[in-house]
């Protein structure tokens, strides 16, 4: 009998136990698990989870949701306090492209996952690989839950000074993972207009320009 991938053979990734994300899970005591079934595994995974929980009348429901586990991220907003200027990328995404927007051209704060890397390690490579910045100490802002309702995922949020002489090579993604990304370089004031005529829509890009824009005034 063969078995079900990514649960008790390998899957594509050379993943098993994908099913048992959460099942021992008892921080809150209102909420119990109960199953965990592994919907769909492709490069990342979705799976549906039924769970009791307690209603703060005292009732218990039982539920299903769906989560897809992408990993956790990290993106960093790059500044040049002395030109009052910021770094950002510019890319095709299909998911923005199929939802009404209308080339799917995002301009957005670098960012990707985290893979086996810390958070701050990661960023830093992310930062090498798309904007071609060597960068220096960086600035924890915050992390944040970008989806809760459906996406596992954190982003952790960094900033950090730049100026001309850390462009240290080409940026433009990772040809061979598909990436064509172009630099873009902004004013400040340009950048905070964008998010109002709806230019910017990417919201990891929205909260760190919103937060340097409160950082300098």
């Amino acid at each position: 009998m063969s078995g079900q991938p990514g649960v008790d053979v390998p899957d594509h990734r050379g993943r098993t136990g994908l099913d048992q994300a959460g099942r021992t899970l008892d921080r809150n005591p209102d909420v119990v698990v109960r199953d965990v079934e592994l919907t769909s595994q492709g490069w990342h995974v979705l799976r549906r989870t039924t769970f009791d929980q307690r209603r703060r009348d005292g009732r218990w429901s039982t539920l299903q949701r769906e989560t897809y586990d992408r990993g956790d991220g990290a993106t960093i907003l790059l500044h040049d306090a002395a030109r009052s200027s910021v770094l950002l990328t510019r890319q095709f995404r299909f998911p923005a492209y199929v939802n009404d927007h209308p080339d799917g051209m995002l301009i957005e704060t670098a960012a990707g996952l985290l893979d086996d890397d810390d958070a701050e390690t990661a960023i830093r490579r992310e930062v090498t690989e798309e904007l071609g910045v060597t960068v220096g100490p960086v600035t924890h802002v915050f992390t944040a839950y970008m989806s809760p309702g459906s996406v596992t995922e954190k982003v952790h949020f960094y900033a950090a000074p730049y100026s001309p002489a850390d462009r240290t090579g080409p940026g433009g993604g990772v040809a061979a993972e598909g990436e064509d990304i172009e630099i873009v370089e902004l004013s400040l004031g340009s950048a905070l207009a964008m998010i109002d005529d709806g230019r910017i829509v990417d919201g990891k890009t929205i909260m760190l320009l919103q937060w340097w824009a409160l950082t300098t005034s």
